[in-house]
């Protein structure tokens, strides 16, 4: 795979998401590993490609990722890719496939551009403005909640009870936003803690499309912080947010 030396950032995230997917999706099949030597492999041989094409195609920018060494340079620029080459490894060891990529740029501690592939699933998904924007709202009467197929989360327990919602367990972080943004799902919440690489792509992506983004408290979610763990997070349907932002903070 190649990409022009005059790509635009969106294109470089789509590349980069795209191809790590597939170095992803041919050590699963060719390389004869499996469990958590499989997934610690296909991490590290996809973030090695994602930082060499980074560093060929913009080298002035600072780059986090889950799996590099943070020396807090990155806090002296405003431009940072912030990645996470494989989203779920846990997923992608046991050959599911609701693992995925996740490429942002974060501009001024905004997340600015997304790209979030899912391999195993053949999507790839982006920030431009559309085309998502017209599948987010459904007419269901039940909401659906994405939620996580092995933690339990008491905010989601909590939405479940008052809104009477169905629950939609499934693999990555990325995988669940997605879901919301496909309008397979209305609402996904999450509190006990991501880090930046877990959900920048995502809040990128969800964000264009038109969904509500936010910390379970309705706060702003910032990026290219000091301190990279992000305690919770809101991605849901915007004519559900008031209604779940005061369930989410009724004590």
């Amino acid at each position: 795979m190649t990409i022009n030396a005059d790509c635009s950032d969106l294109q470089l995230a789509r590349f980069l998401a795209q191809g790590a997917g597939g170095i992803l999706l041919d050590i699963a099949a060719n390389s004869g590993l499996s469990g958590k030597i499989l997934g610690k492999a296909g991490d590290k041989q996809a973030n090695d490609w994602i930082l060499s094409i980074l560093h060929q195609h913009r080298p002035q920018d600072a780059i986090l990722s889950e799996e590099s060494s943070d020396d807090k340079s990155r806090l002296g620029h405003s431009r940072c890719w912030i990645i996470d080459p494989l989203d779920g490894t846990r997923e992608y060891s046991e050959g599911r496939d609701d693992w995925a990529v996740h490429i942002a740029l974060s501009i001024d501690n905004q997340p600015n551009i997304g790209a979030v592939s899912l391999p195993a699933r053949d999507q790839l998904f982006d920030s431009q403005i559309n085309p998502y924007r017209g599948q987010v709202a459904t007419d269901a009467k039940t909401v659906k909640l994405a939620v996580s197929r092995t933690r339990n989360v008491p905010c989601a327990d909590k939405l479940q009870t008052a809104l009477n919602a169905e629950m939609l367990p499934m693999g990555s972080a990325g995988v669940k936003a997605m879901a919301v943004v496909q309008g397979m799902a209305d609402c996904y919440v999450h509190e006990g803690g991501q880090y930046e690489w877990d959900n920048c792509a995502p809040i990128a992506i969800a964000a264009a499309a038109g969904l509500h983004c936010s910390r379970i408290d309705g706060s702003a979610l910032i990026y290219n912080q000091d301190n990279v763990f992000i305690p919770d997070l809101l991605i849901c349907r915007p004519e559900l947010s008031v209604e779940i932002l005061l369930i989410l903070n009724d004590k």
